[in-house]
């Protein structure tokens, strides 16, 4: 079965194509890393999956979600498909976050919104049970502080735990996660790409993972896609893809990559 389907995805601004002919699919429980530099491509394509290209920028081609087409979609036919099947973890915790609403407001309604859509009634006590499970699942400790906390009281960390409660509170089947480590120190980072691994796998998920950092994604994907100025440049396994690289744009990365993570760390890609 295949929950996600891209075919000749092509994104475009007014006066550029920048993503050209991308295709792959993704299962159910498999996941799949886009790596490549900034500006290649990784996130538009990403993005495009869930109709959230700003405005101003076309796709063509086919992205089949769950069977149903998003591309030449209006919104109002997307939106059903955003948490229900798919849902995205951000970059930036802090953008994604309203600065303006306690942290328990904004967890509630993905909890809520899935209550809606199995047809159960929530009441008050149900919801904090739940809310105070989520950030359980989610290793959040002292939960009603967290919970009546706004975003700019907690750490970053603190914030992407709970961006990714969020998104996988709505119940999908697809998770998109998009450099969700990006802005979080060495040790933080390592943290979240665990917790990402124990919930993806706990859940059952299909997992878009995007990153430009080589080591991340060899840590948490078994495929990989390879993307440079917005084509497809390699794909195959990730130990394969990461030891064996083909294409000189590849073998530019992975080169990078060890030299910079064995000059860090002593450690190199696998």
């Amino acid at each position: 079965m295949t929950l996600l389907a891209v075919e000749n995805l092509r994104v475009s601004a007014p006066s550029r194509e920048l993503v050209h002919g991308v295709s792959f699919a993704l299962a159910p429980g498999e996941r799949l890393g886009l790596v490549g530099e900034s500006g290649s491509g990784k996130s538009l394509t990403a993005m495009a999956v869930v109709g959230l290209l700003a405005t101003g920028l076309r796709t063509d081609g086919s992205i089949l979600l769950d069977g149903r087409q998003v591309v030449g979609q209006p919104d109002r036919r997307i939106v059903p498909l955003r948490g229900a099947v798919a849902s995205v973890v951000f970059q930036d915790p802090r953008a994604a976050l309203d600065p303006l609403m306690r942290l328990g407001r904004q967890l509630a309604e993905p909890i809520r919104r899935r209550a809606a859509r199995e047809g159960r009634s929530l009441t008050a006590r149900a919801l904090r049970d739940e809310q105070a499970r989520w950030l359980d699942r989610v290793a959040i400790a002292d939960s009603r502080r967290i919970l009546n906390a706004y975003p700019h009281e907690v750490s970053g960390g603190q914030r992407q735990r709970i961006a990714i409660a969020m998104a996988l509170a709505c119940g999908p089947r697809l998770l998109i996660a998009d450099e969700p480590t990006t802005a979080l120190d060495v040790t933080t980072q390592a943290e979240v790409l665990d917790l990402l691994d124990d919930l993806v796998r706990a859940e059952g998920l299909a997992l878009l993972f995007i990153s430009h950092d080589l080591p991340v994604v060899a840590r948490i994907a078994d495929r990989v896609i390879v993307m440079r100025q917005g084509e497809m440049v390699e794909e195959g396994p990730a130990a394969r893809v990461f030891s064996q690289p083909q294409h000189d744009y590849t073998k530019m990365l992975v080169g990078a990559a060890r030299r910079l993570q064995a000059a860090l760390t002593g450690d190199a890609l696998p």
